[in-house]
């Protein structure tokens, strides 16, 4: 793998304000993935991609839920860093392999599932111009106005991951997933 276009930081490199978020990141995590350490260079970018998850993750969305539409997202933005971290977190939230598979398809075994990765998946290629039709479909199949929202964000949080990813090429530090189905 070629080396990264904006290098990540480390810990003693970082500003005091970012170095502290990295060891929070750190405690919580057991490691400093290089995207969080990349987004260091700015301790407002890094506190905002940690808010938005900290957020999402209080949310009526569960883990599981939550890694649907973080891997049908990083499909379509074809970011490799983020199928390979998020395939890693699906599993430890209790994805299995095809469950991991269909939510990159914008797909689901269970209506729910497949409502959430299929709306996330338009959401980004449509670039939140989804017809009312798919909206019909996700209320059709359970999910309710504030589920649609936290898609939404959930969308919005990993588009700021993968865009990171794509413009720095940060290394990869999880078990490395090919971006093809």
């Amino acid at each position: 793998m070629s080396s990264p276009l904006v290098a990540p930081v480390t810990l003693a490199s970082a500003d005091p304000k970012a170095a502290a978020m990295l060891n929070a990141v750190k405690a919580k995590l057991g490691m400093i993935p290089n995207l969080y350490a990349t987004l260091a260079h700015s301790p407002a970018a890094l506190d905002a991609a940690l808010a938005i998850s900290g957020a999402l993750g209080a949310g009526r969305l569960t883990a599981a839920e939550r890694e649907i539409v973080a891997l049908a997202t990083a499909q379509v933005n074809g970011c490799q860093y983020c199928l390979s971290a998020h395939t890693l977190l699906a599993k430890h939230a209790g994805l299995s392999s095809d469950d991991v598979v269909n939510a990159r398809t914008g797909s689901g075994q269970t209506s729910r599932s497949a409502a959430i990765a299929a709306l996330a998946k338009s959401i980004t290629v449509e670039r939140g111009h989804v017809n009312p039709e798919a909206i019909a479909a996700a209320r059709a199949s359970g999910l309710t106005e504030a589920d649609l929202m936290e898609v939404v964000v959930g969308v919005a949080a990993n588009v700021l991951t993968n865009f990171t990813n794509n413009l720095a090429r940060t290394a990869i530090d999880f078990p490395v997933v090919a971006t093809e189905v």
